[in-house]
């Protein structure tokens, strides 16, 4: 049994799967390892960010 990765770890390859630019033996790696409360986690976190930086960038060209 793999070695789980602790929250940062998992944080760090939720947002590189949300840029799409992993490699698949990475994506192995990171499937075998992940905890299912950290992704949830990491991808809520991600989401959040997201949207954020949408509306500031939305906020800004509007203002203008």
């Amino acid at each position: 049994m793999k070695k789980k990765l602790n929250l940062l770890q998992s944080i760090r390859a939720v947002l590189w799967a949300f840029l799409g630019v992993r490699k698949n033996s990475e994506l192995q790696n990171d499937v075998a390892s992940l905890s299912f409360v950290h992704i949830i986690i990491a991808g809520v976190l991600g989401a959040i960010i997201f949207m954020a930086i949408l509306l500031l960038i939305v906020q800004l060209v509007v203002s203008n």
